[in-house]
């Protein structure tokens, strides 16, 4: 089977442009995972230490980020859409400086406190730009306090148009197939970004989002496209998936569903940082399956907004003005 490529490109008008954009006002996505705090640390490198081989940054000034689930909670906001988000913190500074934030991001967040459990904190010193040293402070949740969330997962289900289980591996998703099921006994569309090599467990879902590393370790390696695309169709059907996306960095993306694969390739850019990029690809996706768009029209709007992201320093978002001026080069047939 061939992956067909995408239409050629016909501009739209900035009007039209924006009244996709406008739509997303209406959608309403859950997001459950595993959140995290993202803190930067800027300064300036200019000697090595004598103590070691390694640079001394004279730290100027911090940031502070959502990260993980917290950060596809917040780009789905960044686009409009109403965002709601289910997961599980520690009771400490972080996980209050992370629900701070979240709320000042215009996010509905429902972060179960667990006093037995820190909330997970991904530091990044940056010296001249560049990251020198990241230092993660994590360990897993209780299970009283997962059961708590999917109390609430339940609770929000039929508000929602579309559900998003963002799995980073950290113990956030333990009840993950309870959560399926329900999504599914719902109606709800779910897109899940996985981690690891147990694939298993997302079985049902409507789309799959793996990166290409994660899908070549579930999967093993290809020679060519006609591989890749027997490999990718052979997992959806076994998985009983409506649909797998694996996203391909600077190759882009391909949509495989049954009888059908579709690539769109990656946007020609200056690629400043990765950081969120998939984080960015299932918020878009979701917010555009949220107002009825066909999956390979997602996808092609999810490629637009990652190609802005990337552009970008550190978790970032794509506002909905800034794809709305994106999709004035796209064409929508």
């Amino acid at each position: 089977m061939s992956i067909a490529p995408r239409p050629p490109v016909s501009p739209l008008s900035p009007k039209l442009a924006s009244s996709v954009v406008t739509q997303f006002g209406a959608a309403r996505v859950l997001v459950a995972g595993d959140v995290m705090l993202d803190r930067y640390w800027f300064g300036e490198v200019s000697r090595i230490s004598p103590e070691a081989p390694v640079p001394i940054v004279n730290v100027q000034r911090s940031e502070e980020r959502p990260g993980g689930a917290a950060n596809v909670a917040r780009g789905v906001a960044a686009l409009g859409a109403w965002s709601h988000l289910v997961s599980v913190v520690g009771d400490d500074e972080a996980g209050r400086t992370l629900a701070e934030i979240l709320r000042q991001e215009h996010v509905e967040a429902e972060l179960h406190p667990d006093p037995h459990f820190s909330t997970t904190v991904k530091l990044r010193v940056i010296g001249r730009q560049q990251q020198l040293l990241r230092i993660d402070f994590e360990n897993k949740p209780t299970h009283e306090v997962l059961a708590t969330k999917l109390e609430a997962f339940n609770r929000l289900l039929p508000d929602v148009d579309v559900v998003i289980l963002s799995d980073y591996g950290k113990g956030g998703l333990t009840h993950i197939r309870q959560m399926i099921e329900a999504a599914r006994a719902a109606g709800k569309p779910i897109l899940a970004d996985p981690k690891g090599d147990d694939y298993e467990r997302y079985r049902g879902v409507t789309l799959l989002t793996p990166n290409r590393s994660e899908f070549r370790q579930v999967a093993g390696a290809w020679r060519d496209e006609e591989e890749m695309t027997h490999k990718a169709q052979t997992l959806r059907a076994s998985l009983d998936l409506d649909a797998l996306l694996i996203t391909r960095s600077e190759e882009g993306m391909s949509l495989y569903r049954e009888g059908e694969a579709v690539h769109e390739p990656a946007k020609a850019q200056e690629v400043f940082d990765v950081s969120g990029a998939g984080d960015t690809v299932i918020a878009t996706l979701a917010v555009m399956m949220a107002t009825g768009a066909a999956l390979p029209l997602a996808m092609r709007v999810a490629n637009l907004a990652a190609g802005v992201v990337v552009g970008k320093l550190g978790t970032a978002t794509v506002s909905a003005a800034e794809l709305a001026r994106e999709l004035e080069h796209f064409d929508l047939s």
